[in-house]
C-alpha cells in the first residue's frame, strides 16, 4: 500500500469534509503540521471542530483558519497568543470547550487505545466539571472524562518511512503521537522520507499501523511564537 501522496491537497482529498472533528498535532508553534493546515484552508471546508493544544497565533498554524472562519469550534488546553481567536470567542462566534493540558493529552491518549471515558480529579470543582459525571473513590471526587476519536487527525513528524513509521524530533514529538493514535483517518506531513528498513526499530516513536498517508514537506517555516534576547554586557 503506498501511503505517500505527491502534495498536501492530495492527502487530504477525498478524506476532509465539512462539519468533521478534527486533531491537529503541536504545541505551540512547535511540531505543528504546516503544509496540512495549509491544504485544509484551501480546501474551504468549513464548520469544523477541532482539537489542539492550541490554536497557533494570528497568520500563521490554525490562525489561519480562524481567519477563513472555517473552525466552528476548539477543543483546546491554552487559548492565549491569538487575538482573533480571542475576538471570535468574546463575540459568540466561535465555541470553545477548555480542557485542561492532561486532561487533553489523556483524552487523546484514551482514543486511541479505545477506552471510551475515565475519571480524574483534574478540573473537580471548577467550570471544567459542570454538567459532567462525578464519582467518589477512596473518599476523593473525581469527574468523567469521555474520549476524543476524531475523523481526521494531522501531525508533523521528522522521519517517515514508507511503512508510516514514524521519527518525532525532540520536543517537536509533543502531542503528536497521541493526536496520531486517535484519529479514524491520520495523515502525517515529514521532513524525510526514508526506504522501509532505514530507522531501526529503536528508532521508531510510532508505528506505522496508525498513519494512512504521508506528505514530504522539506523545508518548513518553523516559526518561533517569542523570540526574546539577552543583550551580553558591554555590548
Amino acid at each position: 500500500m503506498n501511503k505517500l501522496y505527491p502534495c498536501a491537497a492530495d492527502a487530504l482529498q477525498g478524506v476532509v469534509a465539512d462539519g468533521q472533528t478534527l486533531a491537529v498535532g503541536g504545541f505551540g508553534l512547535c511540531g505543528i503540521p504546516e503544509a496540512l493546515i495549509d491544504a485544509l484552508r484551501d480546501s474551504g471546508v468549513k464548520d469544523l471542530t477541532v482539537i489542539s493544544n492550541n490554536a497557533g497565533v494570528d497568520g500563521f498554524g490554525l490562525g489561519k483558519l480562524l481567519e477563513t472562519r472555517q473552525i466552528r469550534k476548539m477543543i483546546s488546553s491554552y487559548v492565549g497568543e491569538n487575538k482573533e481567536f480571542e475576538r471570535q470567542y468574546l463575540a459568540g462566534e466561535l465555541e470553545l470547550e477548555f480542557t485542561p493540558q492532561g486532561t487533553l493529552a489523556e483524552k487523546l491518549r484514551a482514543g486511541g487505545a479505545g477506552i471510551p471515558a475515565f475519571y480524574t480529579k483534574t478540573g473537580v470543582g471548577t467550570l471544567v466539571a459542570e454538567g459532567k459525571e462525578t464519582r467518589e473513590f477512596d473518599g476523593q471526587t473525581y469527574v468523567l472524562e469521555h474520549a476524543l476519536v476524531p475523523d481526521v487527525s494531522l501531525v508533523k513528524a521528522h522521519i517517515a518511512d514508507k511503512a508510516g513509521n514514524l521519527r518525532f524530533r525532540y520536543t517537536a514529538r509533543n502531542f503528536n503521537p497521541p493526536v496520531a493514535k486517535a484519529g479514524r483517518i491520520t495523515i502525517v506531513e515529514v521532513e524525510r522520507v526514508v526506504e522501509v528498513g532505514e530507522l531501526a526499530p529503536d528508532d521508531v516513536h510510532l508505528p506505522g499501523i496508525y498513519v494512512h498517508r504521508i506528505v514530504h514537506n522539506p523545508n518548513p517555516e518553523k516559526r518561533i511564537e517569542k523570540r526574546t534576547i539577552t543583550e551580553k554586557a558591554g555590548g
